[in-house]
């Protein structure tokens, strides 16, 4: 498969899986604390990738070490504990339509930080994404009013993580495996998840033999293999295979998934959000187009016509 198709591949199926993701918190969350569940989730994805991936540490540099440790906290650790916040007040599907706001932080970050080049077309594929989530916000704001959107800001907070992550993976880890990446990562992050679980109560004997602990432990256990492990594995490889901007304008499928998941949990959902999702569509074709073309009018066919007017 050559690598433009292989790139699709790895969007859609990681805008599945990570679609996925905000209605297993949501179940988590019937069991546990946010702090718990962040924990917990941080230290199972450190176990399913040390036994896969541990070999792959051997390879990395002191260089890369110091990259990987920032990506870590950045890009895993911190996320999960403001996404588990977040969701005690808002719907799974809102909180998947908010985090849409990585690739508009992605591409300033990656400008004033990185120097990556901005192209006319992806900042316009951007803006329209970012519409189209704000679109979607408005709406589930008058849906659902008894819903506290300060805590939205935490959301906003993990999507500016992920965007520097993305930034970093591009910029300073290209030649690093995913594998090591993942699970650098999360080897640098397991000591302070050590350190908080046992002080968020989690073996008291409440939580054990609360009516949810089995199965919420259930699905952050799917969360963890799927979303956390083999997703960040397939996300570190798409970042090396195609630009960051790309990369995590996969944010902008996952609230089309997440919602679908919301509405099968009893969410709701209207006519207006659809509207809006399209507009996020429209931000995806618009940003994962190569060269400086709206619609089929490229910029060559411009100036050929601007040559011919001046002639």
């Amino acid at each position: 498969m050559k690598t433009d198709q292989k790139k699709w591949v790895y969007l859609l199926v990681l805008s599945i899986i990570w679609g996925t993701s905000y209605i297993l918190i949501k179940k988590g969350l019937q069991g546990f604390t946010p702090i718990q569940l962040g924990a917990v989730r941080v230290l199972l994805a450190a176990l399913f990738l040390g036994v896969i991936g541990f070999r792959s540490l051997t390879k990395l540099t002191p260089y890369q070490w110091k990259w990987i440790a920032v990506s870590g906290f950045l890009g895993s650790f911190f996320p999960v504990f403001l996404f588990a916040y977040a969701q005690t007040e808002i719907d799974s599907g809102v909180t998947a339509v908010l985090n849409s706001m990585v690739p508009l932080f992605t591409l300033f970050i990656g400008r004033f930080l990185f120097g990556t080049a901005i192209r006319p077309l992806q900042l316009i594929g951007v803006l329209f994404g970012f519409i189209g989530a704000v679109g979607l916000i408005l709406v589930g704001a008058q849906i659902h009013a008894d819903q506290n959107y300060s805590y939205a800001l935490l959301i906003l907070l993990a999507a500016l993580g992920y965007a520097c992550n993305a930034n970093i993976i591009k910029a300073k880890l290209q030649g690093a495996s995913p594998l090591a990446i993942a699970t650098g990562n999360f080897a640098v992050i397991t000591l302070p998840a050590l350190i908080i679980l046992p002080l968020s109560g989690f073996f008291d004997t409440a939580v054990i033999e609360g009516p949810y602990f089995w199965s919420s432990l259930g699905y952050l256990t799917l969360l963890c293999v799927m979303s956390t492990c083999i997703a960040k594995i397939m996300f570190n490889r798409l970042i090396q295979m195609a630009d960051p901007v790309f990369s995590v304008s996969v944010t902008y499928l996952i609230p089309i998934v997440g919602l679908m998941w919301g509405v099968a949990d009893g969410e709701s959902f209207v006519l207006q959000q659809l509207l809006a999702a399209l507009f996020i569509l429209l931000g995806v074709y618009l940003v994962t187009q190569k060269k400086e073309r709206l619609f089929f009018f490229s910029t060559k066919t411009k100036k050929r016509r601007s040559l011919r007017n001046a002639s």
